[in-house]
Formats: structure tokens, C-alpha cells, sequence
């Protein structure tokens, strides 16, 4: 942590501000896009206590660095409020997982199939696993037929998104939610 400009204790990922700021000279650059040009430090330093504004490393690698003369408080609070509206309007995706055996009985994969249905109503999406036992693994083609024949109850209500494919001992399908269906 860095101490700041009022004694308390910064984040170090912050960029440096007004005395943090440890270079000569510096191509200053005001908050409405004003060229300042090549000043010194203490120069800067004055133009930001006269505006009222914080001196900001933007460009430490420069040749010479430059700085920004800007309000840092609301500049960090706009940021903030953008990120805070990008997550608002990003959707997240509800995947249910419905487990089956190879030697499932025909009721229960009706059973299966209903829940599956209220699922993709509801808009999640859909992972079917078949668990390969014992003699199973050597013979995998009985969990894909599995996962065929729930697919064959399923086809007015959602979109294949992955076909059934073997992973280690599961046979794994995943379904989406037809949007188009009313």
C-alpha cells in the first residue's frame, strides 16, 4: 500500500498521484485535452492545485512521461458505474444436469425427459450424462443410444448444442432452449 495525498493508504494498482509522482520534467496534458507540452514536476503540480484537479501518471514510459490533470474521484466513480452497467447487461447461462445409466427404464426417461422440458422452458440449458459401469466402458454405443432416444423426446422443445461425445466414463449431450418455439 501507498500513502496518498491525505495520509491514507492506496491500492498499489492505482496509477501514481500529484507528490507520488517522481520525475523532472513531465508532458502535461489538461482534462479538456489541453497540450501543456514539457513542464516540471512542481509546474504541474501547481496548475492541478489551481484547477482543483489531481495530477495523474497516464504514460510512464513516455519520453517524458506524461500526466493528466483530471477530478480522480470522479473519473474512478464514471468507471466504475460503466463496469457496473456492463455486468447489469451480461446474461448468464443456468446449466441443469440430468444423470442417466445405461440401463435406465423406459418410465424413468420419461421422467427425465418432463424435467428436462421445464428446464428448457424456464431457459436453462440442459446436460445429459450417461454413466459407463463395469462391462459399459468397453461397449460405449448403449449410453449414446441412451442419449438418442432422449433426444428423439426432446426435439420440438430444444437445440442440440453438442452432440453425444464419450468423456472418461460419461456419455455427455447438451441441450439449449429452442428460442424460436412459442
Amino acid at each position: 500500500m501507498i500513502k496518498g495525498k491525505e495520509g491514507k493508504e492506496r491500492d498499489n494498482n492505482l496509477p501514481p498521484m500529484n507528490e507520488e509522482i517522481n520525475f523532472p520534467e513531465v508532458r502535461c496534458v489538461g482534462d479538456d485535452g489541453k497540450q501543456y507540452g514539457v513542464i516540471s514536476i512542481t509546474e504541474a503540480l501547481k496548475l492541478a492545485s489551481e484547477n482543483n484537479l489531481d495530477l495523474v501518471l497516464i504514460a510512464e514510459t513516455g519520453i517524458p512521461p506524461v500526466v493528466k490533470l483530471m477530478n480522480y474521484s470522479k473519473f474512478k466513480y464514471q468507471e466504475e458505474k460503466r463496469k457496473k452497467e456492463a455486468k447489469k447487461n451480461q446474461k448468464s447461462i443456468v446449466i441443469k444436469e440430468l444423470k442417466l445409466t445405461v440401463k435406465i427404464a423406459e418410465n424413468d426417461i420419461a421422467f427425465k425427459v418432463k424435467h428436462a422440458q421445464e428446464f428448457l422452458e424456464k431457459g436453462f440449458h440442459v446436460r445429459f450424462k450417461v454413466f459407463l459401469k463395469g462391462r459399459e466402458i468397453g461397449n460405449p454405443d448403449g449410453g449414446k443410444d441412451v442419449l438418442l432416444n432422449v433426444w428423439e423426446r426432446l426435439k420440438n422443445d430444444g437445440i442440440m448444442e453438442k452432440a453425444p461425445y464419450l468423456e472418461s466414463r460419461f456419455y455427455t449431450m447438451i441441450v439449449i432452449p429452442n428460442n424460436n418455439k412459442k
